[in-house]
């Protein structure tokens, strides 16, 4: 049975999901969601699709799953791969990815969108300057976390790995610059180097 993936293409936390579909190799198909043309927010999204007006959302079968991270941690369990070589691996992957979800994600995915996505002439500019002072303090953990380390947790990659590179291979701005964070460029090279790989405007339908 193929599994469904409610997605689009701009949104870092639906590539949380697709990605690790994907390296998984389970068998899946993008459904796509027309985030900008206020579908989330439409009454049928809410009542058939997630009543919390958000994707991702998976489908498979009778499961509906709903938040990357849980989605995340689906597919470890039912594939045994991407979450860790043991218990001790495996709740360092939750912190990360929680970290994430707080620190990092949350930050990027609102200022990009705020300083990419609405019309220039509403942009809060000092908003996207403090979001932007919040998020180099998230690079700086993890860069210093990566120095020696080709991966997040352990020595392969996992869903932390799949979890914290989500906003980060974007090309719109919201103030990253690899060139400033050697540790965190070179493990984005390492993701990008596995076998499956894919940018997230290459994996899922994006926006007209």
């Amino acid at each position: 049975m193929t599994i469904q993936l409610h997605c689009f293409g701009e949104s870092g936390n639906a590539y949380k999901a697709a990605l690790a579909l994907e390296l998984a190799g389970l068998d899946w198909q993008p459904v796509f969601v027309n985030f900008f043309d206020g579908e989330t927010r439409s009454e049928a999204y809410r009542r058939d699709v997630n009543e919390m007006g958000e994707a991702p959302v998976m489908v498979s079968g009778d499961l509906r799953l709903t938040q990357s991270g849980v989605i995340q941690s689906w597919i470890v369990e039912e594939t045994g791969k991407l979450g860790g070589k043991d218990a001790d691996e495996a709740r360092e992957v939750l912190r990360w990815q929680f970290w994430d979800n707080h620190k990092l994600s949350s930050m990027a995915g609102m200022t990009r969108f705020l300083a990419n996505f609405l019309p220039e002439e509403k942009r809060p500019q000092p908003v996207i300057d403090f979001l932007k002072g919040r998020l180099s303090s998230a690079y700086e953990v993890l860069d210093r976390h990566l120095e020696g380390r080709d991966w997040i947790v352990g020595r392969d990659v996992t869903v932390a790995d799949l979890s914290c590179c989500s906003y980060l291979y974007y090309p719109e701005p919201f103030g990253f610059d690899r060139a400033d964070w050697p540790g965190i460029d070179r493990w984005l090279n390492n993701v990008r180097s596995l076998p499956g790989w894919k940018h997230p405007y290459d994996l899922m339908p994006r926006s007209a």
